[in-house]
């Protein structure tokens, strides 16, 4: 009688451990989110942004994209923002591109 208590208990606490560890393990995976990260650079002509996920960068854009010039962004605010754009776009995965109408709505120089 004894014997199969302890064993009942064993069993038991066994159980109970191994559950805990599976919640605290995915409880841990799913808190460890990769988010996008932007980042502005120095050109030449003005300033560029790139973006990086999982420490690759994924997009590195020195000019402005749409217009016909290679013409850099005037601002780090300006490349920024299109940079910020750009993100919200990856994230809510739909196409990353910037269209014209774009760059005016966030009165970016052209």
């Amino acid at each position: 009688m004894i014997i199969k208590n302890k064993n009942r208990f064993f069993w038991t606490n066994l159980q109970k451990n191994l559950l805990l560890l599976v919640f605290v393990l995915q409880l841990g995976a799913c808190s460890r989110k990769q988010t996008f990260t932007t980042d502005s650079f120095k050109t030449n002509t003005g300033w560029g942004y790139a973006i990086t996920y999982k420490n690759k960068t994924i997009i590195k854009q020195s000019i402005i994209p749409v217009i016909n010039d290679t013409k850099s962004f005037d601002s780090e605010k300006d490349a920024l923002k299109v940079a910020n754009l750009v993100v919200e776009k990856l994230s809510q995965n739909t196409s990353p591109t910037v269209t014209k109408n774009d760059l005016i709505l966030l009165k970016i120089k052209l």
